[in-house]
C-alpha cells in the first residue's frame, strides 16, 4: 500500500512572515536593479528621447549611435588595455603578497606574530599621507610607469586579516602536523596543503584586488603623465567631466554641442563600457565572495 504523503501544516504566524521577506526582498531586489536596467536602456535610446525623459524602462527610438561613437574612440581601447594589464598585473603582485603576510600570522608558532598583528592593524588606522607617498614614488623611480599603479596597494591589512582568518578558521591543525611528520617543510605545506583548500579566499582577494584597480582614479591621477599609461577610468574622466574630444571621435562637433542628448547617452553607454567586464566575472565567484567576508566579519 502506498503512504499518503502528508504536509505539516505551516502556523498562520510563518505565512505571513514569509509573504513579508517575499515583499521586502523583492522590494529591495527592484531597488538594485531598476538603476542598471535605467542605464542600460538609455544607452540605447535616441539622444532627444534621453534628454524628454521618455526612458523609464526601456529603450526608447532604439539607437546603437552611442556604443558606435564611444568605441570609435581610440583612446577608449587603450585606456581598456592599460586598465586589463594593470589588473592583472596588480592582482597577482597582491595575491601572492597577501598569501606570503598571512600564512604565517595564522601560525601560533610564529615568534611575535601578536606584535605583526598589531603592526598590520595599525596601518588600517592611520598612513604616511599623500605628499610622503608621492615622494616615495619619486625616489623609487618608478612615477609614470605601471609599478606606480600596481605597487603601493599591493599589501592590504584588510586581505590580510580576511585570508588569515580563513587558514586559521578552515585548515586544522591535525594537518599541520601530519605533513610535518611526513618531513614537509613550510614551503610544501604551504602549497600542497594550505593553497589548494583555500580556493574560496583566494578567488575573494583576487576580485578585491581586481575590483580595486579597474577603478583606480586617484592613483593614475596622481602618478602618471603620459597620456599612453592612462587606464579607463582617466580616459572617461577625460570625456564626461574636461570634455577632452577629438574630431576622431566625433565628425561634426559643433552638431554635436547642441545635441545635449548626445552627450547624456555618452554618460550612459560610457558607465556600460566600464563596468562590463566586472559585471561579467563577478557571477564566476559570487558564491566564494559571499563565504570570504562572512568569515572574516565574523572572526576578524
Amino acid at each position: 500500500m502506498e503512504r499518503k504523503k502528508t504536509k505539516i501544516k505551516q502556523p498562520t504566524s510563518d505565512r505571513v512572515f514569509d509573504v513579508v521577506n517575499w515583499i521586502i526582498l523583492t522590494f529591495a531586489m527592484l531597488v538594485v536593479l531598476y538603476p542598471l536596467v535605467y542605464i542600460l536602456s538609455c544607452s540605447f535610446s535616441a539622444p532627444r528621447a534621453v534628454t524628454a525623459g521618455r526612458v523609464w524602462l526601456y529603450p526608447v527610438e532604439f539607437s546603437t549611435y552611442g556604443y558606435e561613437t564611444v568605441l570609435g574612440f581610440s583612446n577608449i581601447w587603450r585606456g581598456y588595455g592599460n586598465s586589463l594589464l594593470y589588473m592583472v598585473v596588480g592582482t597577482a603582485i597582491g595575491v601572492v603578497t597577501t598569501v606570503a603576510a598571512a600564512y604565517p600570522l595564522s601560525r601560533k608558532e610564529l615568534r611575535g606574530r601578536k606584535a605583526f598583528n598589531v603592526i598590520f592593524f595599525f596601518t588600517m588606522l592611520f598612513n604616511g599621507g599623500i605628499v610622503p607617498t608621492y615622494l616615495l614614488i619619486q625616489n623609487l623611480n618608478i612615477y609614470d610607469t605601471m609599478w606606480a599603479i600596481v605597487l603601493p596597494g599591493s599589501v592590504s591589512a584588510w586581505n590580510i586579516i580576511v585570508m588569515r582568518t580563513f587558514f586559521e578558521g578552515n585548515i586544522p591543525v591535525d594537518l599541520y602536523e601530519a605533513a610535518e611528520l611526513d618531513g614537509c617543510g613550510d614551503f610544501g605545506i604551504l602549497f600542497r596543503i594550505v593553497l589548494p583548500l583555500s580556493g574560496a579566499i583566494l578567488a575573494v582577494i583576487s576580485l578585491f584586488f581586481a575590483v580595486w584597480l579597474w577603478n583606480s582614479y586617484y592613483s593614475a591621477l596622481m602618478y602618471l603623465a603620459s597620456d599612453d599609461k592612462y587606464p579607463l577610468q582617466i580616459i572617461l574622466r577625460q570625456i564626461l567631466i574636461m570634455n577632452d574630444t577629438s574630431n576622431k571621435m566625433f565628425s561634426d562637433i559643433d552638431a554635436l554641442v547642441r545635441k545635449q542628448g548626445v552627450k547624456d547617452v555618452l554618460k550612459f553607454v560610457l558607465i556600460v563600457v566600464s563596468s562590463l567586464p566586472l559585471l561579467v566575472a563577478y557571477p564566476f565567484v559570487q558564491k566564494y565572495f559571499v563565504k570570504g567576508v562572512m568569515v572574516g566579519s565574523v572572526k576578524g
